[in-house]
């Protein structure tokens, strides 16, 4: 109301019968309560004011500055001016103080039915939007419950009693529900390297193959064949890991090959080793002992006129003409017998001819079968063949030749999947499972040497290799039968072992060698010399070297 603002003007309220005090102190317009007519009286100085704080104002102080009277037409005209002024006036300040004119409204009935629409669409919205959020959280529930089969495959392919069983518990417990962990036993090397090499020969391939493997075990003496026929690929950023770094240098050096399998310090890492051995000879301790005989130590015993008949053997080119090398102090790996060995090839041919009369049975199926019966006294093979064998006979010695032996291994390769365009084998051919070097990193573990030192596995951990070893707990081979010999942990003495060579590849000429030696003792009657000649044939067709001529 204009009456509750702080401007110099009172006027008498209709519903109070009491002056309405005037902001300003000094008063325009008096009106007596108690008069039945009021005169409207003016003061002839008419002040406004726009504060909104009034300072503080009597109705005496009013009365003590009332105008003189005046006479009644100069009354009038004054009181004239005044009205209109005041009209004016009081129209300025109604627009003033008045809020903006509003907009044209819409009908009343419109308004309340644009809001009930609205009312109700919201209502909608808030209940769509309820429901995607009960949905979205049951689906959420639903998730969290939901056991979802995600599991990454490993399947291995390895050589029958190669790994402890406890490998394979200790790993399946380590990884979890989440693997899905598979092997598969071959009995031979040379069983997984002819299933490996079918599917490239023939064309077929299936879930079942070696190649769809993730991960195969191959012998040392398969790698060249499988790397040149590409049969395996090199096992990539190697140099990254753990097992790798944790290796000695000799297998670093004896791993890595260019793609002809040739050993070559730039070429790539084709596989990884977790068992390795030795060449032995055993002997039956009581018929030597029996018939007054020294022990057998080393090579030249092999030589021995008491020993004439009383040998088996492996029917193996590299380790029957190896032997001859190392009884006459030349290397496994002589490359040019000619320079290298004392009297050439012909001290050679004839010293292998010699341990043909003395050896009675050259078949790496049936040596031991000999030895066991008691038809031979002297047995000489593989340690992971002789040593189990050994271990259910008694008096039996099985020792590691004083000046060196040639020695094995069992490596973990890749199968060349990728090469074959196929769906039967699902997603290995895009590439071998996440979990390979894990795999290989657990079999390095210094914790998986411990079946080797118990002897339930034949062999030795890739870490002995460095030629030292912790001693294992008497109560942990409590009860176990112990092998007689020199044998630690089932690999060399460490001052043997520095004498003990890996088999690299033989090069064309020394190849050539080898056929020529075993050609020209060749008789009627020896059949074993007559295999070995077939086994070195074959090895010389494998390697893309074969001269007819010289059979």
């Amino acid at each position: 109301m204009l009456l509750q603002t702080h401007y110099p003007l009172s006027l008498p309220s209709p519903r109070y019968p009491y002056l309405f005090p005037n902001p300003n102190s000094h008063s325009c317009l008096l009106i007596p309560a108690t008069s039945s007519n009021p005169i409207l009286r003016f003061n002839p100085a008419i002040a406004f004011s726009a504060r909104r704080t009034p300072p503080s104002s009597s109705p005496s102080a009013s009365h003590r500055h009332s105008p003189p009277q005046t006479p009644p037409l100069k009354a009038f005209a004054r009181v004239a001016v005044s009205a209109v002024l005041f009209l004016c006036f009081g129209v300025r300040l109604t627009l003033a103080s008045s809020p903006p004119p509003p907009l044209p409204a819409a009908p009343t009935s419109l308004q309340e039915e644009q809001t009930v629409q609205d009312d109700q669409d919201g209502r909608k919205q808030d209940g769509n939007e309820t429901v995607v959020d009960k949905e979205l959280e049951e689906a959420f529930n639903a998730w969290k419950s939901k056991s979802f089969a995600l599991t990454v495959p490993l399947k291995v392919i390895a050589l029958r009693g190669s790994i402890p069983p406890s490998w394979i518990k200790d790993f399946i417990k380590c990884q979890g529900r989440r693997m899905k962990f598979n092997v598969k036993y071959y009995a031979s090397l040379e069983s997984i390297f002819s299933d490996l090499s079918i599917p490239f020969t023939k064309g077929k391939i299936g879930p079942s193959s070696a190649l769809a493997a993730d991960i195969v075990g191959i012998g040392d003496s398969w790698l060249k064949f499988a790397i040149s026929k590409a049969i395996i690929e090199p096992l990539r950023y190697v140099e990254d890991q753990e097992w790798f770094k944790s290796l000695d240098d000799k297998w670093k050096v004896y791993l890595r090959r260019n793609s002809e399998g040739e050993i070559d310090p730039k070429g790539d890492i084709w596989a990884a080793p977790y068992r390795w051995g030795c060449m032995v000879i055993a002997y039956k301790t009581n018929k030597f002992q029996k018939h007054n005989l020294a022990p057998v130590e080393d090579w030249a015993d092999l030589w021995r006129p008491d020993l004439a008949g009383r040998i088996s053997m492996v029917d193996s080119p590299r380790e029957v003409v190896g032997a001859v090398l190392k009884y006459m102090g030349a290397s496994y790996n002589t490359k040019d017998i000619n320079a290298e060995v004392n009297g050439g090839r012909d001290a050679v041919k004839h010293n292998l001819a010699l341990l043909a009369k003395q050896v009675r049975l050259f078949d790496s199926s049936n040596y031991l079968k000999a030895f066991g019966v008691g038809d031979v006294w002297v047995a000489v093979g593989w340690s992971s063949d002789i040593i189990p064998a050994a271990k259910r006979m008694s008096n039996v010695a099985v020792v590691v030749p004083k000046s060196g032996a040639s020695l094995w291994a069992d490596l973990w390769a890749i199968p060349a999947a990728t090469r074959i365009q196929t769906n039967r084998i699902g997603g290995r051919i895009r590439g071998p499972s996440p979990l390979i070097h894990q795999w290989i990193e657990f079999c390095l573990q210094s914790a998986r040497a411990l079946p080797f030192k118990q002897e339930v596995i034949p062999g030795a951990s890739p870490s002995h290799l460095q030629g030292y070893s912790a001693n294992v707990p008497v109560e942990l081979t409590k009860g176990r039968p112990r092998l007689n010999g020199n044998l630690v942990d089932g690999a060399p003495p460490p001052d043997i072992l520095q004498r003990c060579e890996f088999l690299e590849p033989l090069s064309n000429s020394t190849l050539s060698d080898y056929h020529w030696m075993l050609t020209s003792i060749r008789e009627p009657g020896h059949g074993f010399i007559h295999k070995m000649y077939q086994n070195i044939i074959s090895v010389a067709k494998f390697s893309g070297w074969f001269n007819p001529k010289l059979t």
